[in-house]
């Protein structure tokens, strides 16, 4: 759609959500009734004045006007790809007018979708235990997860006031890289009369922190390592020392429960420990340094290789950006339990992942960086690290939990990572075919395939075996 259209359709929308006639809102922005009808049929452009005296007459921020919707009709066309919607034939171009024309509408089918999948989900948990089965079934689609993914996707996963946060910490407390947990630890005491005191494994294997608010007194797990030590001490004294901003920052309306609210605050306090452990602009001039090479990162700065790929995609400070990478963590089963997308990349939300993506390989050699050149179905090309971590138990008996995290940006900004040294970037031919999601995916040949494509009407010839039940095979 052209960005004339675009913001033709915005502007009907914005004129239809406040229930105005096109005579009513042309004398509004003091144009004719037959002007606004040829802007709102993308026949003209909207004007610099029309748009001033749109944001001078409602409630909104013109660059609200101009949103890119690729996310919301990716999101949306993943929801309609489910069998559900396979009687309507609806198409792309469907998806991408009911976005432009009506995101309250569009935004509407993606909340009602959600809820009836939770309600699914919940029926069904509910009858396994009627019928006395183990366990329970998981929504992948968890409302405050995924509001508190789409939150950080919204903010660009860069928080200025918690990294100003991190960098006053780090003043006041006068802490340096040789002796940060105890310059912390002083300062806890110091600043906020909170005493440590070390929790024996056997008083709680599976806790690692806990605050007990009305004694002062923050508890750390004796299993902890070194590194997880110091991010767990910079975690509390941004749940403590950085109230207000985590209080601004998550009356974010789009985070409709306290779960989600909570959540989103963990989440932040992640993010200003990462900033206090790994500083911005230091952090930033070192990874340019080693060219992003996460170990080297992690020795320089004592954390693990999650947290400075965590790290590595809050680099988005204006005149000071890193690489924007995309980064995604999965377990062994394939499930998505962290997400973010700096480069563009879309990660599907309602289904599992391509199995061609090298995280999923990442397994078959733990510990070992693997790489990938990969190119999405619309040409789109992008150069892919991804390694397994693993987590310690508190012994023999504790479970060791295993993730594989996947790091990834487009092409062009692959020369200035070093995993790219001795990759042809004038030459993909090798590139690897990936896509979002089967449903979403058109590959018809691809040996990996588990569903059939939504665009493209089934065929199943009996007397004919493909590389998979659905590929196209000619008759011979």
């Amino acid at each position: 759609m052209s960005s004339t259209a675009h913001l033709g359709a915005r502007v009907r929308a914005l004129r239809r959500q406040h229930g105005l006639s096109q005579k009513q809102l042309a004398d509004k922005l003091d144009i004719s009734a037959s002007y606004l009808n040829l802007i709102e049929h993308g026949k003209r452009p909207v004007s610099a004045s029309v748009l001033i005296r749109l944001a001078q007459g409602f409630p909104l921020d013109i660059g609200s006007l101009a949103t890119d919707d690729s996310q919301a009709e990716s999101e949306l066309t993943e929801i309609f790809s489910d069998p559900l919607f396979d009687d309507l034939a609806l198409t792309t171009a469907d998806v991408r007018e009911l976005v432009a024309s009506c995101p309250s509408a569009a935004e509407a089918v993606r909340v009602l979708y959600r809820s009836w999948r939770e309600a699914r989900e919940a029926v069904a948990t509910l009858t396994s235990r009627m019928q006395g089965q183990e366990g329970s079934l998981v929504d992948p689609a968890s409302t405050p997860t995924e509001e508190v993914h789409d939150f950080l996707q919204r903010s660009g996963n860069h928080f200025p006031s918690l990294e100003e946060a991190a960098e006053r910490l780090r003043r006041d407390a006068k802490i340096r890289d040789d002796d940060r947990y105890q310059r912390m630890a002083d300062w806890l005491l110091e600043a906020h009369g909170v005493r440590i005191q070390w929790a024996p494994v056997e008083a709680s294997p599976q806790v690692m922190r806990r605050y007990d608010p009305e004694r002062r007194i923050l508890h750390l797990s004796q299993v902890l390592a070194p590194r997880s030590r110091h991010f767990q001490l910079a975690h509390q004294l941004g749940l403590i020392a950085c109230q207000e901003q985590l209080d601004q920052l998550t009356e974010d309306r789009r985070l409709t429960s306290d779960e989600a609210r909570r959540l989103a605050r963990v989440t932040l306090a992640n993010y200003f420990a990462a900033a206090v452990l790994m500083p911005y602009a230091p952090f930033l001039e070192e990874a340019e340094r080693r060219r992003y090479d996460i170990e080297l990162l992690g020795h320089r700065y004592r954390t693990s290789f999650e947290q400075v790929s965590h790290r590595l995609c809050t680099l988005r400070r204006p005149g000071a950006e890193g690489v924007p990478f995309h980064m995604i963590r999965v377990d062994i089963a394939g499930n998505i339990s962290k997400r973010f997308s700096g480069s563009g990349i879309r990660f599907a939300r309602y289904s599992g992942a391509c199995p061609r993506w090298n995280v999923h390989a990442a397994f078959l050699t733990p510990g070992q960086i693997r790489t990938q050149t990969s190119v999405m179905e619309d040409g789109t090309t992008y150069f892919c690290v991804a390694r397994t971590v693993q987590k310690s138990g508190g012994g023999w008996n504790q479970p060791h939990a295993m993730h594989a995290i996947g790091l990834g940006c487009e092409i062009s900004h692959a020369p200035r990572v070093v995993y790219a040294d001795g990759v042809d970037m004038h030459n993909l031919t090798h590139a690897v075919p990936v896509g979002v999601t089967c449903r979403l995916c058109e590959r018809r040949e691809c040996a990996q395939r588990a569903f059939p494509p939504l665009a493209q009407r089934l065929e199943v010839d009996e007397n004919v075996r493909g590389v998979n039940l659905y590929a196209t095979v000619g008759r011979g």
